[in-house]
């Protein structure tokens, strides 16, 4: 089943998904610790430790982007591990119903998407990340996942020299891979909507089931 939400479709039924894919193979999702090898996964919602304090989704283990940003994800990391660097993951995929939730307790759209819109994460398009050593160590990139302040806006200088070499480090290489960076975090990080993706809000195991089947 699909609905609409003002102008947004919402999918929610895995054959809807998957007559999509069977139109445009780029609308499938990759599952990333397959599709960009060597990356770290720490995925705060699937835990109470995030700022709502609720576990929003229940898989931990695996997270999705559409294809064509998994793909460019996996080419920033091979460029970041060839300097002694890598990625972890805070958050990528994220079904509609857990946007929901955090708009509940947040309702600001510079931090919180407004579930009547869908936000990039709920197409598969945007991913929460940081930078890690060789070790899997994170680098400091000066506030943690979820800082609402000022100090976690992209554009925000009053930093120590090393953190804003950090910062600019992440935001080149995934500026390099199309990604766009976002003014207020500078964790987030989102691809063009170039084929109108649909939101959707489909349970991870099911996007797991049907992505071991496209294999």
């Amino acid at each position: 089943m699909s609905c609409r939400a003002q102008n947004i479709r919402i999918v929610r039924k895995s054959k809807i998904y998957r007559h999509q894919v069977a139109a445009d193979s780029a609308l499938s999702f990759l599952e990333l610790k397959d599709a960009v090898p060597g990356v770290l996964l720490d995925l705060h919602y699937a835990t109470p430790a995030n700022f709502t304090g609720k576990r929003l989704y229940r898989q931990g283990e695996h997270t999705f982007l559409r294809r064509a940003p998994a793909r460019a994800l996996a080419r920033v990391q091979a460029a970041l591990q060839a300097e002694g660097l890598g990625l972890k993951v805070w958050d990528a995929y994220r079904p509609h119903a857990a946007t929901r939730l955090m708009w509940e307790l947040v309702r600001d759209e510079r931090y919180v998407a407004n579930p009547k819109k869908g936000s990039g994460h709920n197409r598969g398009l945007a991913v929460d990340l940081t930078l890690v050593d060789s070790r899997g160590q994170e680098l400091d990139l000066g506030t943690r996942f979820d800082n609402f302040t000022d100090t976690a806006h992209s554009n925000f200088k009053e930093l120590p020299p090393d953190v804003l070499a950090n910062r600019k480090k992440l935001r080149t290489a995934m500026e390099a891979a199309g990604f766009t960076v976002l003014a207020t975090e500078w964790w987030h990080f989102y691809w063009p909507n170039d084929r109108n993706y649909d939101v959707m809000d489909l349970d991870f195991r099911v996007l797991l089931k049907e992505y071991r089947k496209s294999k």
